[in-house]
């Protein structure tokens, strides 16, 4: 499996056994763009493409259109995503400055403003977007069958988009990267954001921007969010849903798009 390794270990219980255990990889990822590194994040190895540029999106670096190209180029102790962007994304390069080095949950580190941490996100376009209850504990329940990495194991974040089915699915041991990768793939593919990012983690702000910068109307999350991420997702004009199982849902933020005539895309 693409991003997983089996390593040697001993099982104590009620005798010791050895034995291998799957385990997910990480590696220092480089976002390096137009040739200055600019973020290093560690990852899982797969989809790194997806992960350029949705990183670049999410970030508020770059509009999709902006990215020429994204290239992977293995170092001795990682790799170096090189992001070629057209000049006019240059500007917007220089205003948001980050060195993010540091842990796969630090969704944060190394910004050098509280003004670029708590940055406010263009609100979602209204739409006919709507889901039944039933609707959302379905893609709730239709989650773990995209969760291929996290099955082998137990070790691995997955966000993935439904927009009357699971259509694409990323999975990382960070959370805030396989959100980056969904967001990149469905760029890649041609995927409208009309639907609804399901994600395993809690939904902290940064999340919530991120969400808000691909335009989708709605979140659908298994675990908790942040008093500050509700309070952003309805000024974003997001639907959040969040402590979502597949017989129940509690919903913090624009319920109106909760229906029992729903609408999908």
């Amino acid at each position: 499996m693409k991003g997983a390794r089996a390593t040697p270990r001993l099982a104590f219980g009620s005798s010791v056994s050895p034995g291998d255990r799957i385990l997910p990889e990480e590696m220092a990822v480089a976002l390096s763009f137009n040739g200055t590194t600019q973020a290093v994040m560690m990852a899982t190895p797969a989809d790194l493409e997806d992960f350029g540029y949705g990183f670049a999106l999410t970030e508020g670096i770059a509009q999709p259109d902006e990215v020429l190209s994204v290239e992977v180029e293995a170092l001795p102790k990682g790799c170096d995503l090189q992001i070629w962007l057209k000049p006019e994304a240059e500007a917007r390069l220089s205003a948001r400055r980050r060195v993010m080095s540091g842990p796969v949950g630090c969704g944060l580190c190394g910004l050098d403003s509280i003004d670029q941490a708590l940055r406010e996100v263009p609100v979602v376009a209204p739409s006919s977007f709507r889901m039944t209850p039933a609707q959302v504990m379905a893609a709730v329940a239709a989650l773990p069958g995209e969760q291929r990495l996290h099955d082998a194991t137990r070790a691995a974040h997955c966000a993935a988009f439904w927009n009357g089915r699971i259509v694409l699915a990323r999975e990382d041991v960070g959370r805030h990267n396989a959100l980056d990768k969904l967001v990149g793939g469905m760029l890649r593919q041609g995927i409208a954001a009309q639907g609804v990012v399901v994600l395993t983690s809690r939904v902290s702000t940064d999340m919530v921007q991120k969400v808000a910068m691909l335009g989708a109307p709605m979140i659908i999350a298994v675990s908790a969010p942040t008093a500050e991420a509700v309070e952003l997702a309805e000024r974003a004009g997001i639907t959040l849903i969040a402590l979502a199982r597949p017989d129940r849902f509690e919903v913090f933020s624009h319920s109106d798009r909760l229906t029992e005539g729903a609408h999908v895309g």
